[in-house]
């Protein structure tokens, strides 16, 4: 088996980059030898409050609004260990192995900062379980993202204790001790503060909020795809594309769609065809692309920034400051700036499918586009793509439902001392159905106008460019010319797939928010 390559745990931060990579399970994880001194530092802080007798919120008092209660030395593992399995109350289907793949890396590269008073080890056993691809069983509801995900971290924190259930490489469900085995550990018992440190922090939200930004850009990319197959359809103009329109305006995001599109349509001879044919205005679904694309592209770009410091912060509570021998209570554990970053992109991917699903109905609309109704031979005996476009207009409408922003709402948990909260793991969470929604509405749009293009097409008639051709092929390769009514939901299977394959980035590298160095934590 070929051996993966290694992300570091630094004093450096992981690039945006590292986690996407983390998230495909392409990478293993190591732990910096750099790191470990502060980790011991912090460590023996909490040992010498315990020695010393010092009351300090997390290490030897109950939690929340039970701060206030001292426990005795001799009860501090089950302390911990009762926070763990008290807090271990998630439901829901699981959250998928990529997602967990991201927790268990930002946690481990949480702990790893040395503000969280654990041993080292217990940070090794994160990356061992990432390195061996055992999965912690995660119910995906239950975090209000403030206090920390609790609920679903303290799943994780069980199997370190040899409690829940976990899943091995092969799909096989074990419980925790047994993964734990697995991997050649014991299950741990638990130190002062370790429980804590575990359950404390915005993993869960982050790592849900990187997904949906990684599946954000995957169908941003495909519907640029997409809409370059439409303008060709059409027939569009592709003077609202000239440099000087939107250098007039300075939206980087619009600068960037314009020049990404111009770049893609190059060499097009269907472009030049229909030069002089007197269109002067294409509906904005076509002509408004960069504004909007763009508009998309710049939230994407603000919220991939907030995402990979989250990714890399110190979000526990309360902090260990070995240099002063200080634990200091604070807020870390609020998941704000994660919510809003998922809410915003969940506008971006509404938007996204909202510009695509109108193109597609330009596109069957032949008063518009000048193709035949429907987009198919004999119309009438056939209905063509007519009702595909009713599911992608059904999928962009709930999708406008979906993104409301879940940041706004708040119910006070813990006897009103925790009375303000993010909701920033659902907000992280629903884009995953988002994407998927915006996914198949932009593959029924590349299938309609790679329709639409064929439909016009001659033997030695124009060609579009070299790199749209080769869309237009890959299409070809996955679902057939639509000559007469036929089965077609695996059809929007297929290119609901398509349009959320991680290859669409590869034609727009340097535009794509976690593969721009200029986004890089």
């Amino acid at each position: 088996m070929e051996k993966k390559p290694i992300v570091q745990l630094t004093a450096q931060s992981m690039t945006l980059a590292d986690l996407r990579r983390i998230h495909a399970g392409d990478v293993q994880l190591a732990l910096a030898d750099e790191l470990i001194p502060a980790l011991r530092r912090a460590h023996q802080t909490v040992s010498d409050i315990v020695a010393g007798g010092q009351v300090v919120y997390g290490i030897n008092t109950g939690f929340g609004k039970l701060a206030s209660t001292r426990i005795d030395k001799n009860h501090l593992a089950d302390l911990q260990r009762n926070l763990v399995l008290s807090h271990s109350v998630g439901i829901g289907d699981i959250l998928p192995a990529p997602v967990v793949r991201l927790i268990l890396a930002t946690k481990a590269m949480s702990l790893a900062r040395g503000f969280s008073g654990v041993r080292p080890e217990l940070v090794a056993a994160l990356i061992k379980l990432f390195n061996a691809g055992v999965i912690p069983c995660i119910p995906a509801k239950g975090s209000v993202g403030a206090s920390g995900d609790l609920a679903p971290l303290a799943h994780l924190a069980c199997v370190l204790i040899g409690e829940g259930q976990a899943l091995l490489p092969d799909g096989q469900r074990v419980s925790g001790a047994q993964a734990m085995g697995a991997v050649g550990l014991s299950p741990f018992v638990l130190g002062p503060k370790e429980g804590l440190a575990l359950l404390n922090g915005t993993q869960v939200s982050t790592a849900l909020a990187l997904a949906g930004l990684f599946g954000a850009e995957h169908v941003f990319a495909a519907a640029l795809l997409a809409g370059a197959l439409s303008l060709e359809a059409i027939q569009g103009s592709v003077k609202p594309l000239d440099p000087r329109i939107h250098a007039a305006r300075g939206q980087p995001g619009q600068i960037a769609v314009a020049r990404a599109l111009s770049t893609l349509l190059a060499g097009s001879q269907i472009v030049t065809s229909h030069a002089n044919c007197g269109r002067v205005q294409d509906p904005y679904s076509i002509r408004c692309v960069p504004q909007v694309m763009g508009a998309c592209l710049d939230n994407l770009a603000y919220t991939a920034g907030v995402l990979a410091r989250e990714a890399n912060a110190a979000s526990d509570n309360p902090l260990v400051f070995a240099d002063t021998g200080e634990v200091i209570s604070g807020g870390n554990f609020h998941a704000e700036p994660v919510a809003f970053a998922a809410d915003i992109i969940a506008l971006a991917v509404s938007e996204i499918g909202a510009i695509s699903e109108r193109r597609t109905a330009l596109l069957l609309d032949s008063g518009l586009s000048g193709l035949p109704p429907f987009l198919v031979r004999d119309g009438g005996l056939n209905s063509g793509f007519m009702i595909a476009q009713v599911t992608a207009a059904a999928l962009a409408s709930e999708n406008k439902s979906l993104a409301h922003p879940a940041s706004v709402d708040s119910l006070p948990t813990s006897a009103n001392q925790e009375d303000h909260v993010s909701m920033a793991t659902f907000a992280a969470r629903r884009l995953g159905d988002m994407v998927s929604n915006t996914a198949a509405v932009v593959g029924v749009e590349a299938m309609a106008a790679a329709q639409g293009i064929e439909l016009k097409r001659t033997p030695q008639g124009p060609r579009s460019s070299a790199a749209v051709e080769g869309v237009l092929a890959e299409i070809r390769q996955h679902v057939a010319f639509l000559e007469q009514d036929r089965y077609l939901a695996d059809d929007v299977e297929t290119m609901r797939e398509w349009a959320m394959n991680p290859d669409r980035v590869n034609a727009f590298t340097d535009i794509i928010p976690s593969l721009n160095s200029a986004n890089q934590a």
